[in-house]
């Protein structure tokens, strides 16, 4: 629980405010029928800008090196389709309190630099200290400026740095600032107003100031009331189409269950499409109907769904969504130094973990592990597959341990969907959970983490480097 919240200013905040169908439905799929009522957020405003000359003189680029630039951002802007290219000033002739007045409509900062021997360090510095998420991109022979740039990461500048030929690089950079633009146009729904996590994470006016996202409190019982208005037909249809008809197997639970956990993603979809929302966090999820349905299909649809109101893993899924568009798996985490491994377990999980576009994973409709009761998800997770689990506390240092899923289980003793992860020294992890970047007793803040498929440990560093974050590999060997 965090003490940092005002439940009061929450509520009135709230007062005031693909899977295919069956054969016999449509043919569309079942995630671009439901995204289109989702607004889309705006394109992404990169300042584009040039530092140094061109020409044949001795450390300046080619001529035609900045005709083909540009070309190259065109056909970028193009294959990407929600970012926009502005500017193009080249520094000099442009003066740089020219060029700082232009960056304010702008979501970040590109610079390309062609050369120099360091005099244009300073001015450069300027412009990042504007403060946008930055990326500078220079190329072997441009001069011995380079030298100086690395200053502005030791100093905690919202910069990544790209000393690089490879041109595949800008397109990693261009693709990583989405997910700070896109934090700024997110609202997150917080059932109660009532958030747990870190300190900072859990302080709505911190959140908005970091990064730019908004929490909105919704009271519990408006969902329940909501859940009332839903159809019941369209409730029956989107638990057999989603839930009954693809699942390998149901256990526990009756089809009345299932249909009701389908009333509720109902309910939850329609308010978050109300409120412009992207995610919810619930700590009234282990409620009846339980949330864990509901969950499961807003991560395959590319929203987030949070259990337990945990607002940390919330914010982690929302920036790596937006960063690499896939969907985490909250866990309870558990270490097995005799496999060198962490065991994730949780009653929830995405089915579609390579992201909305991605075929679904075999699953199976189980009980909530503690009590025997409701309706839970249990997926059967990809063996082999690498996957990043990170977690981002305090709104401030983003924790980060790679591996690959080496093992699937079943045991009784854990919450329904189960995979092993390898990990670089399962001990060191052991002794050095939470890498002292949290400083609480609170169990599900210091055990939640959130698995990701795909090994983004070099991705997450650039992403932290332009958001002004520290990036902490758990269990890694530290000064």
């Amino acid at each position: 629980m965090c003490d940092g919240c005002n439940r009061r200013r929450f509520l009135e905040s709230a007062a005031a405010g693909g899977a295919l169908l069956a054969a016999n439905l449509t043919a569309r799929s079942l995630f671009a029928d439901e995204q289109g009522d989702w607004p889309t957020p705006p394109p992404t405003r990169i300042f584009k800008l040039y530092a140094g000359r061109a020409g044949g003189a001795y450390l300046s680029r080619p001529t035609e090196e900045l005709a083909r630039l540009e070309n190259y951002f065109a056909k970028l802007e193009k294959k990407l389709g929600d970012v926009k290219f502005v500017g193009g000033d080249v520094i000099p002739p442009a003066k740089v309190d020219q060029v700082a007045a232009k960056l304010a409509d702008a979501d970040a900062l590109l610079i390309v630099h062609l050369c120099g021997h360091g005099g244009e360090a300073p001015a450069l510095g300027k412009l990042i200290d504007v403060g946008l998420p930055t990326a500078l991109f220079t190329q072997p022979f441009s001069g011995h400026g380079w030298m100086y740039f690395p200053q502005w990461r030791k100093q905690g500048k919202k910069v990544v740095l790209l000393p690089t030929s490879d041109w595949s690089e800008l397109d990693r950079a261009v693709g990583l600032m989405r997910a700070p633009a896109r934090l700024k146009h997110t609202r997150i729904i917080v059932v109660d107003g009532h958030p747990h996590g870190t300190a900072a994470a859990c302080r709505a006016e911190l959140v908005k100031e970091k990064l730019g996202a908004e929490l909105v409190g919704v009271p519990h019982k408006q969902i329940l009331e909501a859940m009332k208005a839903i159809d019941p037909k369209a409730a029956e249809a989107e638990a057999e189409n989603y839930w009954i008809g693809p699942a390998k197997r149901i256990v526990e639970p009756k089809r009345p269950e299932i249909v009701e956990s389908a009333r509720m993603f109902l309910a939850i979809k329609d308010l978050m499409i109300r409120e412009k929302a992207q995610a919810i966090c619930s700590d009234r999820c282990m409620g009846d109907p339980r949330g864990c349905l509901t969950f499961s299909k807003l991560n395959d649809l590319g929203k987030v769904g949070a259990c337990e109101g945990d607002i940390d893993s919330t914010l982690t899924m929302l920036m790596f969504g937006y960063a690499f568009g896939v969907p985490g798996f909250i866990t309870d985490p558990v270490i097995d130094t005799a496999k060198n491994a962490m065991i994730h377990f949780h009653c929830t999980s995405a089915t579609k973990m390579d992201g909305p576009g991605g075929r679904r994973l075999p699953f199976s409709i189980r009980s909530q592990t503690d009590n025997q009761g409701g309706v839970a998800v249990e997926a059967t997770h990809r063996v082999g597959q690498p996957v990043t689990c990170a977690k981002l506390v305090n709104l401030e240092t983003l924790l980060i341990c790679p591996g690959k899923i080496t093992e699937t289980s079943a045991s009784p003793l854990a919450c329904r969907t189960q995979f092993t992860q390898s990990v670089p020294d399962a001990r060191r992890l052991f002794l050095d959970w939470g890498a002292d970047a949290i400083q609480t007793s609170d169990t599900m803040t210091l055990l939640h983490r959130v698995v990701f498929y795909g090994d983004y440990m070099r991705q997450a560093q650039m992403l932290c480097d332009m958001m002004g974050l520290k990036l902490v590999e758990e269990g890694g060997r530290r000064a």
